[in-house]
């Protein structure tokens, strides 16, 4: 048996730890440059807010009604969901973390255990320690956990955990899950099932293997099964994937004209990659840097490029990985546009522990210089909170409209963050 953990509105919920004025009122999180809703809470989304809203329409769209907004603050939310997936680890057997908000127990040797019990406490321990609500779905597959949290998430009377461990409950269930809403089936696959007259999990699952072969992929195999009750997706799937190729990009506050302004976007941009690489271990050896205009402002000349350049050796540091993005950066710009949006892509991918430092570029000892100091600045960052040592090329100066030096995070719009009440000392709630 499997039991999934997805935290409920997760961002919302990481808000409201530290704000419990605002439990029971509408609160919305919002995206980078506070451009969108990206998370909603249950009240928010009975007002009839949209994923994706624009922020500036909310007033419009709801006159009269608080909507409490927040600035996206994923240090905070990191650190929160860290803390939850910690409870849930030392209360299962064997735990997987899939994303920031869900992970799989595998809850072999619990035979003779009421699971349901089990369930309910594990919500419990979690809402009493971290003030957090979560859904737990338990069943034999992974996809049919992930439908039972569903269940678990909607329906009130299942107190927070819902239990598929026989046919009956299975067949129930799947009759009342829309297609749609099956882990591992996109709109595409979505639509085309539809239009064969398949509108939920258990017209699906109903269908002959044979069928599904003759009409899908493996992947869609693999799901007719799980829906099935036949485990066969791999606990080492479950886990957080390598990425193939990194991507950080964003669009800026304002436009920018001068090719300065936009060096120390891209650098901040690279510098995020080069963290990225180090967190799952990994080294890139290609980087591209990409520029566009704003293609909503028709009065205005368009212009988009994107171009690569290789890198030696491959490397996760962060001075090589900057100079590479600014050296791309000089090829892509064109001057007399006004830019909008700016990113870097790492690519070619390939684990750290099988770097061969090249003769026309680092040497083996340069090599091991700029990895020791990489580990140095990511502590003192992770002590002291994100970007506290950058590199030159990543400080923002009062010439490009800061007002003063600051870092990455000052250049993204977050006029309604909440503080990093768990990350930084100057954040610290202070009890009267």
């Amino acid at each position: 048996m499997y039991a999934l953990v997805d935290v409920d509105n997760c961002y919302v919920s990481c808000e409201r730890v530290f704000r419990p004025d605002l439990n029971g009122q509408p609160v919305v999180v919002l995206s980078n440059n506070d451009g969108c809703v990206v998370a909603r809470s249950n009240e928010a989304k009975l007002l009839g807010i949209k994923d994706g809203t624009p922020f500036y329409q909310l007033r419009d769209l709801f006159p009269g009604v608080k909507i409490h907004a927040f600035s996206s603050n994923y240090e905070l939310y990191a650190d929160m969901t860290r803390r939850l997936m910690n409870i849930v680890r030392n209360a299962s057997p064997e735990f997987h973390r899939y994303s920031i908000d869900e992970g799989f127990c595998r809850l072999d040797g619990m035979e003779n255990i009421d699971l349901k019990e089990w369930g309910e406490r594990l919500y419990h321990d979690i809402w009493h320690g971290l003030g957090m609500p979560v859904s737990i779905g338990i069943a034999p597959t992974k996809t049919l956990a992930k439908v039972a949290s569903k269940f678990a998430k909607k329906y009130a009377g299942y107190k927070h955990c819902c239990v598929i461990d026989d046919d009956e409950k299975r067949e129930v269930a799947l009759k009342l899950f829309p297609i749609g809403d099956v882990w591992g089936i996109g709109r595409r696959w979505q639509r085309k099932l539809e239009g064969m007259g398949v509108h939920t999990a258990y017209d699906f699952a109903s269908h002959s293997e044979s069928w599904v072969r003759a009409s899908f992929n493996i992947v869609a195999l693999r799901t007719w099964r799980e829906l099935n009750g036949i485990d066969c997706i791999a606990m080492e799937d479950m886990e957080m994937v390598t990425k193939k190729s990194i991507c950080t990009s964003r669009s800026f506050p304002s436009m920018l004209t001068e090719l300065a302004d936009i060096r120390t976007h891209v650098a901040n941009y690279a510098a995020r990659c080069a963290e990225k690489l180090r967190r799952q271990h990994s080294v890139a050896a290609v980087l591209g840097v990409f520029v566009d205009t704003n293609h909503f402002r028709e009065d205005l000349p368009q212009y988009g490029l994107f171009k690569t350049v290789s890198i030696p050796t491959p490397t996760s540091s962060t001075i090589p990985i900057v100079e590479a993005a600014l050296a791309c950066l000089d090829r892509v710009y064109r001057k007399g546009y006004a830019y909008k949006k700016a990113g870097v892509i790492v690519m070619d991918i390939s684990s750290a522990s099988a770097v061969q430092t090249s003769l026309l570029d680092y040497d083996s000892e340069r090599y091991a210089r700029l990895r020791k100091l990489d580990e140095v600045v990511d502590v003192i960052n992770k002590v002291n909170g994100r970007e506290t040592v950058v590199l030159g090329a990543q400080q923002y100066t009062a010439k490009q409209g800061k007002g003063k030096a600051g870092n990455f995070a000052s250049a993204i719009k977050r006029d309604n963050k909440s503080p990093n009440y768990t990350t930084r000392w100057s954040d610290i709630i202070e009890v009267e």
